[in-house]
């Protein structure tokens, strides 16, 4: 019962109503409703006005306190330097540049090489294998050294052309082998910080803060990995769902809908050889455009970096990570 008095409930729940309307409005946007019906601009409103009480809330610590309240309000301030916003943006990028090929690269095969669930996610192992690698040096090799900034900087630009080659150039006939090659670079940049930003906000904020920050930071992780994940869904299947309509435009909506669910789909029997290569383009670079997230979180990252402390933290081999 005494942890239970010090949970800020108000702002909690502001918190999950905001992000509930948010990542409804971004999925259900163009699929369930017209982007410009009545329903998404009430969902866009609602969440406006969630967020913004919840603002509120946070600053004038009603029904909570500063002690208590969801947010370490005081991290707005300026004694920190920004230091510890610009690693929570850097933490919520780097779960986007990580989740969207964890979510995207099994798709791809399974749509372009029929491969069932187990088949697809081996197809992650490079992906994962170098990431996990990365994040380990990361956490030997800064705490040994106590600089952080180039290793957000090296990860953001190979987080950065991995988006742009998953982009721009795989289509249904790239060869598997590049496939996995186009991910290293993403395992690798992503590796290189995802997991640095609590170890250095715990390095930057008083003794008596660092529960704050370990907490901050986590909800940065969590929040861009929510956001991220929504607006993947979303262009995918608004992307999928425009392009087969031009190529098949004497089906329904939800017969559209459901073709984007497999290419062995009943929809398919009766089309032409020609006709499933297009719809199966149609797909895979629906699958691509995806990786805008991660080209856009790439480009944070570098941009973030240039504006990090260059200072050297004296960290223990416990705390880096």
């Amino acid at each position: 019962m005494t942890r239970l008095r010090h949970i800020d409930f108000v702002g909690t729940i502001l918190f999950i109503g905001a992000t509930v309307a948010f990542v409804m409005a971004v999925c259900f946007g163009g699929i369930l409703y017209n982007w410009n019906s009545g329903q998404m601009i009430a969902l866009w409103i609602v969440m406006g006005i969630l967020y913004i009480a919840l603002g509120v809330q946070q600053v004038q610590t009603i029904f909570t306190n500063k002690v208590d309240r969801m947010f370490p309000v005081e991290f707005f301030t300026a004694k920190y330097n920004k230091e510890i916003l610009i690693l929570f943006a850097s933490i919520a990028a780097a779960s986007t540049i990580a989740f969207t090929p964890l979510y995207m690269i099994p798709l791809y095969f399974q749509f372009t090489r029929s491969d069932g669930a187990l088949d697809a996610g081996v197809r992650l192992l490079p992906l994962i294998c170098t990431m996990v690698f990365f994040c380990i040096a990361n956490g030997g090799i800064m705490a040994a050294t106590g600089y952080y900034m180039p290793w957000y900087l090296f990860g953001g630009i190979l987080s950065l052309v991995g988006g742009v080659l998953f982009f721009a150039v795989v289509d249904t006939d790239t060869s598997t082998a590049k496939i996995y090659g186009y991910s290293v670079f993403i395992g690798i940049g992503s590796g290189s910080f995802i997991q640095s930003s609590f170890s250095v906000a715990q390095a930057i904020v008083e003794p008596h803060n660092i529960p704050n920050a370990v907490g901050f930071i986590s909800l940065g992780q969590v929040s861009g990995l929510t956001i991220a994940l929504a607006i993947v869904n979303s262009v995918l299947v608004n992307g999928a769902q425009d392009r087969l309509t031009k190529i098949l435009p004497n089906l329904s909506k939800d017969a559209v809908q459901g073709a984007i669910a497999g290419v062995n789909s009943m929809i398919f029997d009766g089309l032409s050889a020609e006709k499933q290569r297009e719809v199966l383009d149609a797909i895979v670079k629906s699958i691509s455009d995806t990786y805008g997230t991660t080209i856009a979180a790439g480009a944070l990252v570098i941009v973030m970096s240039v504006f990090m402390s260059r200072q050297k933290l004296f960290l223990q081999a416990g705390q880096a990570g």
